[in-house]
């Protein structure tokens, strides 16, 4: 079943949960970020008088509104059945310290007429023939179970009125389900509940709790685990939930945004709102891994998937985390993450499982491996950590080994090392984002060593370690000054009269901004970096004031990607430019989705998030947008 858009997010330290902007559970993910993923379906209809089933997820007479509660990842969809006139406030959290996702449903009767109403689940769980799925009837609900984990559906305090352990693909849609079985073996099966008469202008209301657990060794541990969550007070619940949320947002507000006067700055302080609130939901508390997004494409039928940690993509995310005031979780990812991560050679592979195993990948990207050693003096920039700096030394040391061994090979032709491939992952060669990347690199490791000074590792003492320190120091000058020289010698086009993103394809790419903004190689008024700002001006900005990622880019349609605008965003204010600057951010603004989550991507032709909604990286150029608005 293709279900590629995520709408919504919500979730706590261990439970991840995505929506449809008409309310439908996509995914469940526990205990971790990139794994495991339970739901294959979950949809939830009524049977109203002697209708079929009307699914809230779908249905031609459904209209939907959908919001979060203000400051909170607590989501509220509205549905409104226009043939029954039958309304539904459906609002999903997740509570701060209970693997269980709370469901509440109102139903409200603003018909003229008495609507008899059953409540119906459907639900089927992910499985192979190496775990099997099976159900079993619990008091109110169902359990759903294989060798490693058990999902519990049931209402609070509303009795099943009828259940259907196999077959209900057959019948479901007829709103009557029946079955003699109390267990069996199917992934998929329903329950339903009798809401009965609901009088015009009545309200009456069901609580769902969906309970993940790993299988017990034994039944009684699941019982009485399932009777405690049942005994749970649920309006307690969300009131701490939603007080949590708020506090986390109140305490992470370091920007200060002044008073919006308009809905164009309330919309900016929504969504940087929203970007506060998303940060902790990709992100591994124990590792600080942070995914680039909740999934979206499980079978790889339209991408290599994407709730997996790169270590780019991470760097850029902690350094607006950081602006944040997000400290504890940056310095776990560099402390924790990637210190495991970190191969024995001293190189970074493309991704990683956010609980710090190696992912499935397709190939090197050298930029990975530079990223870290720069983000990892970024982080130092903000919190003046020097036990920080000394702890992650001994990593950036065999990380910027790693580096010299890398440039020098290209340098001499030799081909030791295996080809990188681009930021975008699509075209192997050498790159000027990535010999910028190693640039940032070698310069930030001349700084670490700087701000270190004699206490660089506690070993001023040590004769051995100040030579290796100042040998090295010395290559890594000289490498800085061979890396700016092999980029103008070998990735500036005269015809184009532009830097190219490779000396192959000479293409133009939003990513020749990186050697700017953030890694430094130019500065933004250099004759060579104007001229390459125009030509991408031409090149990849559409109709639509969007910019592409690079000329030719097929995926996904080639459609404008928000962080291209925003790179852009920060070159103009990087040369002062703020009117550019703004028309460029504009962009953002008015394609965000309308939860304020901004997307990998945005239609070119309806100005809609596209593909991937929630991407970290992108709420992370926004917040770095921002910071540089606001401080220069």
């Amino acid at each position: 079943m293709e279900k590629y858009l995520n709408e919504a997010i919500i979730g706590n330290k261990n439970v991840l949960a995505t929506f449809t902007g008409k309310g439908e559970l996509q995914r469940l993910y526990f205990p971790g970020r990139s794994i495991r993923q339970y739901i294959d379906f979950s949809h939830i209809g009524v049977k109203i008088n002697d209708s079929n089933l009307i699914y809230l997820h779908d249905d031609i007479n459904n209209i939907y509104k959908q919001y979060y509660d203000v400051n909170t990842n607590i989501l509220n969809t509205e549905i409104t059945n226009t043939y029954f006139n039958l309304k539904i406030l459906q609002t999903d959290f997740i509570p701060i310290k209970e693997n269980v996702l709370i469901r509440r449903f109102t139903l409200i009767n603003e018909n003229s007429i008495d609507l008899d109403v059953k409540f119906l689940i459907h639900q089927g769980i992910l499985w192979d023939t190496n775990n099997f799925v099976g159900c079993k009837l619990i008091d109110n609900g169902m359990t759903q179970y294989a060798h490693d984990f058990m999902i519990s559906t049931f209402s609070k305090d509303r009795k099943t009125l009828s259940h259907q352990i196999h077959g209900s693909k057959n019948n479901i849609k007829s709103g009557e389900i029946w079955d003699k079985d109390y267990i069996g073996m199917s992934n998929d099966s329903s329950i339903s509940y009798n809401m009965e008469i609901i009088k015009p202008g009545e309200k009456k209301q069901i609580d769902i709790l969906v309970v993940l657990e790993p299988q017990p060794n034994e039944m009684e541990d699941l019982e009485t685990e399932i009777e405690r969550i049942r005994r749970i007070d649920i309006n307690s619940e969300y009131a701490k939930t939603k007080a949590y949320w708020r506090k986390y947002v109140k305490t992470h507000d370091k920007l200060k945004l002044k008073e919006p006067k308009n809905s164009y700055e309330e919309k900016i302080v929504d969504i940087y709102y929203r970007s506060i609130l998303l940060f902790p939901l990709l992100t591994n508390c124990e590792t600080g891994g942070i995914i680039a997004s909740a999934e979206i494409d499980e079978n790889f039928d339209k991408c290599g998937r994407y709730a997996y940690t790169w270590p780019r993509d991470a760097v850029f995310i902690t350094r607006a985390m950081d602006v944040l005031g997000m400290k504890t979780e940056v310095d776990k990812f560099y402390k924790v993450f990637c210190k495991k991560t970190q191969s024995k050679d001293g190189k970074w592979e493309q991704r990683f499982f956010a609980d710090t195993k190696l992912a499935p990948c397709w190939g090197y990207q050298i930029d990975e491996t530079a990223s870290v050693i720069y983000g990892v003096y970024s982080h130092y920039e903000y919190t003046k950590d020097e036990k920080f700096l000394k702890d992650t030394l001994p990593m950036c040391e065999k990380a910027v080994d790693f580096l010299k061994r890398y440039v020098k090979d290209i340098f001499e032709g030799t081909q030791k090392y295996h080809v990188s491939y681009d930021l975008w992952e699509m075209c192997e060669g050498i790159h000027l984002y990535s010999l910028a990347s190693i640039y940032a690199a070698f310069d930030t490791m001349l700084k670490i060593y700087k701000s270190l000074g004699k206490n660089v590792s506690d070993f001023e003492n040590n004769r051995l370690k100040d030579e290796k320190i100042h040998k090295s120091k010395l290559e890594i000058e000289k490498l800085l000054v061979e890396v700016k020289k092999y980029i103008n010698d070998n990735m500036y086009d005269e015809g184009k009269k532009s830097y190219v993103r490779n000396a192959s394809d000479k293409k133009i790419d939003i990513s020749l901004i990186g050697a700017v903004i953030p890694f430094k190689v130019f500065t933004p008024k250099e004759k060579k970096v104007l001229n390459t700002v125009e030509r991408i001006t031409l090149s990849l900005r559409t109709y639509t004031g969007g910019f592409q990622r690079f000329e030719g880019d097929h995926y996904m349609n080639g459609n404008p990607w928000p962080i291209a605008n925003m790179w852009m965003t920060l070159y103009y204010l990087e040369k002062g430019e703020k009117t550019k600057a703004k028309e460029t951010f504009d962009f953002v603004i008015k394609t965000v989705s309308k939860l304020n989550l901004i997307g990998e991507q945005v239609d070119n032709n309806t100005l809609k998030a596209n593909w991937v909604i929630g991407l970290g990286w992108s709420h992370a150029m926004f917040v770095l947008v921002l910071e540089k608005m606001l401080n220069g």
